[in-house]
């Protein structure tokens, strides 16, 4: 399992102790497709979730129902996200899933439905543009930066943050799109690892612009699930 990536301490993006409140947001990914499984890229796609993918989300949606006082659920409206969040939903008395354009996946562009080890050779301009390491550099084909990424995503969840102060909500979304998440909570140089499908990670937000992570990368709920460790995404190649 890869619950070894370290949880990160609560203090990482603080000077000092911030007095509460604070808004709790639970991270999580959607649960595996067949193009996971395959090493496809998606990006922006609609892809939905395999039968793995199904018993994925049921399981965290178990796993969340423990979580007390939850007062909303994002969710990025693709199919493989929605599905994983209104799982989720279905324990909190069908608590409405509030879908958001902006927790999508990273657009890939001209990548997008190609296999990922075969889109070096097929695609190599648009290969070349996903691997620089400029985070202004855009995907030939309509493609994202990973500035614009961050900057949607994290815009986004300061603003679901200061409309839930003091209270707990559920945000669920893709792997490109919680990396950036996490990048702008934690201390600088930290790697959020593989964010596994539906691993759950706690970001907390404080008044003042203030974000931390309180735990990340929980898949103890999996154990009882086939779980590709394998499949594709989650990691720097996400999509």
């Amino acid at each position: 399992m890869t619950d070894s990536i370290s949880r990160v301490s609560v203090e990482n993006d603080v000077n000092g102790p911030i007095d509460p409140p604070c808004t709790d947001v639970i991270v999580v990914r959607h649960g595996e497709t067949d193009w996971n499984a395959f090493g496809k890229i998606q990006g922006q796609l609609d892809v939905e979730l395999n039968e793995i993918g199904r018993q994925q989300a049921v399981a965290v949606a178990d796993r969340l129902s423990r979580e007390p006082n939850i007062s909303a659920i994002y969710s990025s409206d693709l199919k493989r996200a929605l599905e994983t969040a209104e799982k989720i939903a279905s324990k909190y008395g069908g608590l409405e899933v509030i879908k958001e354009k902006d927790l999508r996946e990273r657009h890939l562009g001209d990548l997008q439905g190609r296999v990922y080890q075969e889109s070096a050779k097929l695609n190599p301009i648009a290969y070349a543009a996903f691997k620089s390491h400029r985070s202004d550099q855009e995907i030939p084909g309509g493609g994202e930066s990973r500035d614009q990424l961050y900057k949607r995503c994290t815009s986004l969840l300061q603003k679901i943050g200061e409309k839930h102060r003091g209270e707990r909500v559920i945000v669920v979304s893709h792997g490109g799109a919680i990396r950036s998440l996490f990048n702008r909570a934690a201390a600088k140089g930290q790697n959020p690892g593989k964010i596994m499908n539906t691993s759950v990670g706690i970001i907390q937000l404080f008044d003042g612009d203030k974000w931390c992570i309180k735990s990340w990368n929980d898949v103890s709920h999996l154990t009882k699930t086939e779980f590709l460790e394998s499949a594709f995404g989650g990691d720097a190649s996400s999509g």
